[in-house]
């Protein structure tokens, strides 16, 4: 590897390790406010005080789809088998290295983040901390935002010249998630600061994977 390229490796590295810190910032902001019981947590109050339409028939099984997109055992699949096909095309590990670290990041940091606080879900009408509830931070968004954002990379990683042509999927992985984080609430499953704090550690731990990545030179990644 040239003196440039491993500069170039090296830029892109500490400018996705800075994004990482800032994003996980982010997250303790919104698990301080959650508590310090304050200007979010009230919010979460704010917004589960509004009538909630009930769904019923397809509306419900269509709600509960886009739901699935944050699904950890479906995601995890759809990541998994992506990129081993990509590792396959590429005669290299990398590709499905990269998934299962992030798997096991995400399982563990936002597992005893959970465990931590504790905080009980807004379909049983009340909100304790240290109660037992996994409620915050949100699996659902933080999966949804590190898996299909993982994905989007190592497509455009990967596939710069074929057969996608270095197409971005960067919109789709937040269309995703967004679209996640509106059904949680519509469906009741989880309070906003909940959604919002899963975002932030999620997009944390995305960033930090690709500044692993990008760490480590790799003869079988295209430059």
């Amino acid at each position: 590897m040239s003196t440039i390229d491993a500069g170039f490796r090296r830029r892109e590295m500490v400018r996705a390790l800075r994004w990482s810190a800032i994003f996980f910032l982010g997250f303790l902001l919104v698990a301080q406010q959650v508590l310090s019981r304050g200007w979010l947590y009230r919010l979460d109050h704010s917004i589960k005080s509004l009538k909630h339409h009930t769904f019923r028939g397809m509306s419900s099984h269509m709600l509960l789809a886009i739901d699935d997109l944050g699904l950890r055992g479906f995601t995890a699949t759809v990541l998994l088998i992506a990129a081993a096909i990509i590792g396959w095309r590429f005669k290299s590990w990398r590709p499905f290295n990269l998934s299962l670290l992030s798997l096991l990041f995400l399982n563990g940091v936002v597992g005893i983040c959970k465990l931590i606080i504790g905080r009980t879900k807004p379909r049983l009408h009340i909100d304790q901390l240290h109660s037992g509830g996994l409620s915050f931070p949100s699996g659902h968004a933080s999966n949804a935002i590190l898996s299909w954002g993982l994905l989007a990379y190592l497509i455009f990683r990967y596939t710069q010249k074929e057969p996608f042509h270095g197409i971005r999927l960067t919109w789709l992985a937040v269309l995703m998630s967004i679209s996640v984080c509106i059904v949680s609430l519509i469906r009741d499953t989880h309070w906003f600061s909940d959604l919002l704090g899963g975002i932030f550690l999620g997009s944390s731990l995305l960033v930090l994977i690709i500044a692993i990545d990008r760490s480590i030179p790799s003869k079988r990644q295209p430059s």
